[in-house]
């Protein structure tokens, strides 16, 4: 069963908190105080936007914890895709995806069929409506390993951060 509270989180790093292993949720702290997050149970609603220097970032940094991210058009937006328990708020933390200033921690993923609805800021009551979002032309032509499908994409050099 759902909860009847969601966050709303960009892709990919929706999927990379039910599926790959992404354990805190950065936010600022203003952002935690006027959304009125707090620990409890919350559904992950998979925003619609998403940014392709985000998805490549996040090509290359799962990579690292051996996790393959899906390609960017089998990425569900605008929908719930599943749920987490919010364990606690932090400050500081030893978790590699930690970036400040403040985290949501994060556990017991568990992913759901996508439930398409709209997401909103902060924790929200969230109603299940509507359609998924479309691939944008980007996420259906995005190659992930070039001319070798299936391997995976390298670089020479790390892709840069998508924020400051």
């Amino acid at each position: 069963m759902l909860p009847p509270l969601a966050l709303s989180v960009r892709q990919p790093w929706a999927w990379a908190i039910i599926h790959g292993g992404k354990d805190i949720e950065n936010r600022t702290a203003g952002s935690i105080r006027a959304g009125g997050m707090g620990p409890g149970p919350v559904a992950i609603h998979a925003a619609t936007g998403m940014r392709r220097a985000e998805y490549e970032w996040a090509v290359w940094r799962l990579q690292r914890d051996g996790v393959r991210l899906p390609l960017p058009a089998d990425l569900v937006r605008g929908a719930v895709i599943g749920r987490v328990d919010v364990v606690g708020i932090v400050e500081e933390s030893e978790s590699p995806w930690f970036g400040g200033p403040c985290g949501l921690v994060l556990a017991n993923p568990m992913a759901v069929e996508p439930v398409p609805g709209k997401g909103a800021l902060g924790y929200f009551r969230w109603q299940a409506g509507g359609q998924v979002a479309k691939p944008a032309v980007w996420m259906k032509g995005w190659q992930e390993a070039g001319l070798f499908p299936g391997l995976e994409r390298g670089w020479k050099e790390p892709p840069g951060k998508p924020w400051g």
